[in-house]
């Protein structure tokens, strides 16, 4: 049985519903994240599922040198935490480097390891000792079982709140691909898996000097992977996709989620009433 994962009012794992993992890709203003946030809340409200707010103070790999980053890690938190305060939900944000972690760590309920660094011993060792829930995304480079050594690195601390994220695997140039195995081969190292689905339409550096993407596929795919058993969604979202700063045709509409999530919730009841997926 993977095991349960509590993350604020939030719990992933242990047979419990589907978690949501939502939020644009970066904070791009203060006023129009907490719109989402504000949006998200109400929604998953409605829905009676847990939510986890999401947005990057940093996108520190991004394809070009001209792209926005973000505000930073200092106003990013600052923004991160009004959110966390008035709405009264758990919140993530990617890390990057060792020396942002005390800071982001007194902000985050979970601190996000990009799918690049998955494999960033020291990383993940100081963020597992912060004793906060780590989630690891993995990298698109490799196999869904090389992620147990990732979680031998966060466990050899004594730290077992470890969440793990597929997000696509490169399959030639541009483009990635999701295997559907990875969910029940990475569950079986004990922890709840969530699925970037978004990213997962992402064309790496397809759009030249930016990331191209496919959001029609998002709806496919989620669906697909909570059939396959899965713990947590994570969904980029903007309030107008095709004017955000930065993953912009991979993000999906605010307006498009609430049936989106209701069928694909409808999925995951008949999954969980059979005991989870194998």
């Amino acid at each position: 049985m993977v095991r349960e994962v509590s993350v604020g009012n939030a719990v992933f794992g242990g047979n419990r519903p589907l978690v949501l993992i939502a939020g644009p890709c970066v904070i791009e203003e203060e006023s129009l994240t907490l719109r989402i946030a504000e949006f998200l809340k109400k929604l998953t409200g409605e829905l009676g599922i847990g939510l986890v707010f999401k947005a990057s103070f940093d996108k520190a790999n991004r394809t070009s040198v001209e792209a926005f980053r973000g505000p930073g890690m200092t106003e990013g938190l600052k923004i991160l935490a009004r959110i966390k305060r008035e709405f009264n939900v758990p919140v993530v944000s990617d890390i990057h480097d060792i020396a942002q972690i005390a800071e982001a760590a007194e902000v985050l309920d979970i601190l996000q390891i990009p799918a690049f660094l998955s494999r960033q011993t020291d990383l993940l060792l100081a963020a597992a000792a912060t004793g906060k829930t780590v989630n690891i995304k993995k990298g698109q480079f490799l196999a869904p079982w090389d992620m147990k050594n990732a979680v031998g690195k966060i466990e050899a601390t004594g730290n077992r709140n470890i969440l793990l994220t597929e997000r696509g695997a490169s399959f030639g140039y541009n483009n990635l691909v999701v295997d559907m195995r990875s969910f029940p081969i990475m569950r079986e190292t004990g922890c709840p898996v969530v699925f970037d689905a978004t990213h997962s339409v992402q064309l790496p550096g397809g759009a030249g000097t930016s990331s191209g993407g496919q959001r029609q596929f998002v709806g496919a795919l989620s669906r697909a992977a909570v059939a396959a058993g899965i713990d947590g969604l994570f969904w980029e979202c903007h309030e107008n996709p095709e004017v955000a700063r930065c993953d912009g045709p991979n993000s999906l509409y605010l307006k498009d989620l609430k049936g989106m999530l209701q069928e694909i919730l409808a999925i995951d009841a008949l999954v969980k009433a059979k005991g989870g997926a194998p």
